[in-house]
């Protein structure tokens, strides 16, 4: 049990700034929401590289294909830096894994939407990771050391990654009427489902105060989501992409974007499995997991041959 005392002393390093190290104490509850949150920003990685990797083939050139390949590597780096981070906490990364492939463990609905035209890699780009760079910026100042410095890490290949999307979006916007319907089509069905990214209204989140609270996050769901429409609609204005929301308009008093209501009954649906993707892409994970096994038990058997050896040695 976490007595009084260590509460309050471990509240009082929070609200001091300072960060929280794996060999520090913290309370039980602290490292589950820890456990739980960045498990799930790493699945998230690892399962965002299948509606990008699907098209890695079919790009419209050799420059782009090299652009998707690599931002795809980048994607599976970011999960192996999130699952070492929270191996710190006293977790396994089979477990971790396991939890999700056959488990309970969750990972970000906006995975859980089909790519159907290349102009859905560009706007994952310009949409996706930009609602990921908010939140990871935020995250690069959480009060866990390994999660903060994870972030920081993650969050300049990111500005790449959404870069790269605003670039490729842009010239479709200026190209072809063909291109130009395409580009536009690939918005109107991305848009909601990255605004539902953030999660659900701080109302109704049963974590987001508690993980304030502790430092985890610094600011609530609703704020990042409301830094994030006004960055896009000034963005999506530049290149001439229209945002399919007829509610969007601009306060004067509060200096932000209004916007209409988010569609939550599909949020929570995804969530909860019955997204266009959920079977497909937990199915694609178990496969690979599945037939990976061999090279993992190789792995296992020359790190113990090896360690063998080094004892022999010395």
């Amino acid at each position: 049990m976490d007595t009084p005392e260590q509460l309050e002393q471990f509240q009082q390093r929070i609200d001091n700034g300072e960060k929280i190290e794996p060999k520090d104490w913290m309370p039980e509850r602290y490292r589950k929401q820890l456990i739980r949150i960045m498990s799930q920003h790493a699945h998230s990685e690892i399962v965002g590289m299948l509606p990008e990797g699907n098209w890695i083939t079919r790009a419209p050139s050799l420059k782009r294909k090299m652009v998707l390949l690599a931002k795809v590597q980048d994607e599976a780096g970011h999960g192996l830096y999130l699952y070492s981070g929270t191996e710190t906490l006293g977790v396994t990364r089979q477990d971790l894994i396991e939890d999700y492939l056959y488990g309970n463990a969750k990972y970000s609905s906006i995975f859980n939407y089909p790519t159907l035209t290349y102009a859905d890699i560009c706007v994952i780009g310009w949409l996706v990771d930009g609602a990921a760079i908010v939140n990871q910026t935020m995250l690069a100042k959480s009060s866990y050391g390994p999660y903060s410095r994870a972030n920081v890490r993650i969050c300049k290949e990111e500005s790449f990654h959404k870069k790269q999307g605003y670039e490729m979006l842009a010239k479709m916007a200026d190209g072809t009427p063909e291109q130009q319907k395409m580009a536009q089509d690939a918005v109107n069905r991305w848009w909601w489902a990255t605004l539902m990214m953030f999660g659900p209204h701080d109302t109704d989140s049963p974590n987001s105060a508690e993980l304030i609270k502790w430092g985890v996050k610094t600011k609530t769901n609703d704020e990042l989501r409301q830094h994030f429409v006004d960055r896009m609609v000034m963005e999506a204005e530049a290149i001439g992409i229209e945002l399919p929301d007829p509610d969007l308009t601009y306060n004067e008093e509060t200096g932000h974007w209004e916007f209409g209501d988010i569609p939550w009954d599909e949020f929570w649906s995804v969530v909860k499995g019955d997204g266009p993707m959920n079977r497909e892409r937990i199915k694609a994970r178990r496969k690979a997991y599945e037939e990976g096994e061999w090279v993992r038990e190789a792995a296992k058997e020359y790190a113990r041959k090896k360690r063998l050896q080094d004892e022999k040695a010395s």
